[in-house]
């Protein structure tokens, strides 16, 4: 009898819920802002498992502090960058003089430091310049296609058919000398690259179902490709515009050396390996300290580069 009242008792005279049953009920669906943290998150320990990324980063943070600091504070420099004295010319490097002196008797560790200022504004505003030009046409070209996608795609096929570094000595021999025609050079001749990484990604997206539902609430072409389409292919321009900083000072230091760039007595680091290479046998380090600060940051971006790369997308990630 007693199991038989039991039996006959409703859920609710035991105290329990029908409406919460485990299996009626339905799962949990994490909020937006909970999915974009958990993304963040898996994004930051696959870049912080990447030691040389994180360790290059660093180093990044370093020049620019070292920039914005020489920038501010001249005063911290050892000695006057631009100030000559011929009777100190070629000094070995020495605790005196880390890099040693040039042969106008400047102190070659200080210009090294004031060229950081020069080579990373000059990557910044170049790849700048780039993204800019370069991802509205590329999102133009792949999200109307047709005929203006092939106006548009042929000409950036026709400046990737000329060296970067040559079209950029033609923009110079036009535009004249100076570090601001080279940033204007730099980020033209590297448009079409950004240009093609954000049409062959928008031509992958398009087609989504996002996209559909934006045209037909009724959403201008303008607003589906800045509020739509372009945030989903955000990485892939990310990753490529760090590594296009590495490019662009290397494009910088290459007129510099070829004397296009930067105009004396400003110092840049491919302008010293240039008026350095004179004296490579009588006086090495005048190449040596202002190659190998080229040389380690464009690493210090190329590592960087491939880290976000591989943080970004779990296929290229090293196992």
């Amino acid at each position: 009898m007693a199991a038989d009242s039991i039996a006959m008792q409703s859920p609710q005279d035991l105290g329990e819920d029908p409406q919460t049953d485990p299996s009626q009920t339905p799962p949990e669906v994490a909020p937006a802002d909970e999915k974009a943290d958990s993304l963040w998150r898996d994004f930051w320990y696959a870049f912080r498992g990447n030691k040389m990324a994180v360790v290059s980063l660093v180093l990044i943070g370093v020049l620019v502090v070292v920039a914005i600091v020489t920038a501010l504070f001249p005063s911290v420099l050892p000695y006057d960058p631009y100030q000559q004295d011929l009777s100190a010319s070629f000094q070995e490097p020495s605790l005196a003089h880390l890099c040693g002196t040039d042969q106008q008797g400047r102190d070659i560790f200080s210009r090294i430091l004031v060229g950081t200022q020069v080579s990373l504004t000059v990557g910044l505003l170049a790849v700048s310049i780039s993204l800019v030009v370069g991802v509205t046409l590329g999102a133009i070209a792949g999200y109307k296609g047709g005929v203006v996608d092939t106006i548009i795609m042929r000409c950036m096929d026709m400046m990737l058919a000329i060296p970067s570094i040559l079209l950029a000595i033609a923009f110079m021999a036009a535009l004249g000398k100076g570090i601001d025609k080279a940033v204007v050079a730099i980020g033209l001749v590297s448009i079409p690259e950004y240009a093609r990484i954000v049409r062959s990604q928008i031509l992958s997206v398009k087609e989504n179902d996002y996209v559909a539902a934006a045209r037909v609430i009724g959403d201008s072409d303008a607003a589906i490709i800045f509020r739509h389409v372009l945030p989903n292919v955000l990485p892939s321009i990310i990753v490529r515009a760090t590594l296009g900083i590495s490019g662009a000072i290397l494009d910088c230091a290459a007129l510099g050396f070829l004397g296009l760039g930067v105009q004396p007595p400003q110092a840049e680091w491919g302008d010293m390996l240039g008026r350095g290479r004179n004296f490579i046998f009588s006086a090495p380090y005048t190449m040596i300290f202002p190659g190998l600060a080229i040389t380690i940051t464009v690493l210090a971006f190329n590592l960087l580069g491939d880290g976000l790369r591989d943080a970004v997308d779990p296929k290229s990630r090293r196992r």
